[in-house]
């Protein structure tokens, strides 16, 4: 807009049409130059992370919960992390269940290199920006965290637009997910941490079961992936069940082909924690209750019962 004050005389604006009006908000010039000193900040003084998408498997649309979701790609991206003399939140708790770690962050993403890093080569719940329930790894403290909130509007529209996304994160707290993003360090917590049981196997079986894969029942099929296997104890231990395997079947594994036959199962003695006690409280029920009485209510967790 160009103004014209000749011959000099006093001056008073009179044309606020759109031509006229001083833009606050910036010019596109002003708000690309804004964000480009945004993503070059957070590039110097952020850190390496990986974004890690969620997959709905069986969502509940009354809770809008998933108990069965998935983590299976991770991608790298740049972050600031907002507090950088230490962790927020409570902290670590002493409650009657025990020692809770209630660690929490905020993690700042440019919303450009989120669009090229994230957006555009994964499917997200909700495109557009960082999804709430979807996980962050910070591969310099390994720890594991889940998207609590997004703050969209921090800053407050800067020359009148958003530059970032501001992610409120907690400790993620893992509850039998599967998660296979190719990253070894994130993958190894399904392994720390999944419901692992035992299958014990009949003498003579052929091949060797490898860590990772996956196992189908021959008559079942119900599959599970391959935790860690045995062949001198004939000690099957397997992960991410799809269902219960039967006594006896034929196993087979999908990369190593070995195939033996179950003969034991136990559903409630989960090996991967010290102090799982579901099988010393259904083997020691057993001298307090008469379980040779009928249930009307159905059945309950066993190491006889196969239905479970």
């Amino acid at each position: 807009m160009a103004i014209s004050n000749t011959p000099a005389q006093d001056y008073v604006q009179s044309d606020y049409s759109n031509s006229a009006r001083l833009n606050i908000n910036g010019s596109a010039q002003e708000q690309k130059f804004i964000e480009n000193l945004i993503v070059e900040t957070i590039e110097i003084y952020g850190q390496n992370i990986y974004y890690v998408p969620r997959t709905l498997v069986n969502r509940d649309s009354v809770f809008g919960e998933d108990s069965d979701s998935k983590f299976e790609s991770a991608k790298p991206i740049r972050a600031y992390v907002n507090n950088v003399e230490g962790w927020e939140g409570q902290g670590e708790l002493l409650s009657k269940f025990g020692i809770r770690i209630e660690d929490k962050t905020t993690f700042i993403f440019s919303r450009e290199k989120f669009k090229t890093a994230v957006d555009d080569s994964t499917v997200l719940n909700v495109e557009g920006r960082p999804n709430e329930g979807d996980l962050i790894w910070f591969p310099v403290t390994k720890h594991l965290f889940s998207i609590q909130f997004v703050e969209a509007e921090k800053p407050f529209y800067q020359l009148g637009k958003g530059y970032v996304w501001e992610c409120q994160c907690e400790l993620f707290e893992y509850s039998d997910e599967e998660i296979n993003t190719g990253i070894a360090d994130l993958d190894a917590v399904e392994t720390a941490f999944a419901n692992a049981i035992t299958v014990g196997l009949v003498a003579g079986g052929s091949g060797t079961f490898t860590a990772g894969e996956t196992i189908t029942g021959g008559t079942s099929n119900v599959t599970a992936e391959v935790k860690s296997f045995d062949a001198a104890t004939r000690t099957l231990i397997v992960i991410n069940r799809s269902g219960t395997f039967q006594v006896p079947e034929t196993v087979t594994g999908g990369t190593s082909s070995a195939s033996w036959t179950t003969a034991t199962y136990n559903t409630i003695q989960n090996v991967n924690s010290e102090f799982d006690q579901n099988n010393d409280f259904e083997t020691l029920d057993n001298d307090i209750i008469d379980f040779t009485e009928s249930n009307p209510f159905g059945s309950v967790g066993s190491t006889t019962d196969t239905t479970i």
